[in-house]
């Protein structure tokens, strides 16, 4: 498909140029997951909200964003391994709380200490209780780089699932979302629950 017709019934007017020798996300909303990673300190364990986070193709890896700036990408280069929590709409506000700034002394996030948590089982970490899935990652590897920004990949040694969100075949997905609805984000600061759906018109004999 040529130019021309990518801009059929468009004209300079309906477009705005957007400034690429700067960050151009805050000038418009796309949706993300939203997902808690967690990681070991040495004082214990810590939970930071993030949404540039997503599978690292078809098998079992996982991936997300984070910056050397921030306690999460050096406890996981220390320690080697993370876990993966996707809160429920329900959970937006303790999702919020870890992302809470650290005490200047001691470098603790005291919000949390409100947070309902539990232990991993393979690796040592924990997991943000009544989420809906559960990842237990070992450090597969940090690709820096981009800008101030850092890609963390890790490969899925565990993973858990909620009864109530486990697929059951794909005639029973929209029911599933409906009763079980998901959690997007919207950079950059909103979110919107997932419950009405539709099927993908996928083309006939289409692969991955």
């Amino acid at each position: 498909m040529d130019n021309a017709s990518l801009m059929a019934g468009k004209t300079k007017e309906d477009l705005i140029k957007l400034d690429v020798s700067l960050p151009i996300w805050d000038h418009f909303f796309t949706v993300a997951p939203l997902v808690v990673i967690g990681s070991k300190e040495a004082e214990g364990y810590d939970l930071a909200p993030k949404h540039m986070a997503f599978p690292m193709g078809w098998g079992n890896y996982f991936g997300f964003i984070c910056t050397p700036q921030h306690g999460t990408y050096h406890n996981i280069k220390h320690y080697g391994s993370f876990t993966v929590s996707y809160p429920k709409p329900n959970q937006m506000v303790m999702t919020s709380l870890a992302a809470s700034p650290r005490c200047d002394q001691s470098g603790s996030k005291p919000a949390l200490g409100t947070l309902k948590t539990f232990p991993a089982e393979v690796i040592d970490g924990i997991f943000l209780k009544d989420a809906y899935l559960f990842l237990e990652c070992e450090l597969h590897r940090v690709i820096d780089g981009f800008d101030q920004n850092s890609l963390i990949t890790g490969k899925i040694v565990a993973a858990s699932v909620d009864k109530q969100a486990k697929r059951m075949g794909k005639e029973y997905d929209q029911k599933l979302l409906y009763e079980n609805r998901l959690t997007a984000f919207l950079y950059p600061g909103r979110f919107a629950t997932i419950g009405e759906t539709l099927a993908f018109p996928f083309p006939s004999h289409y692969q991955r």
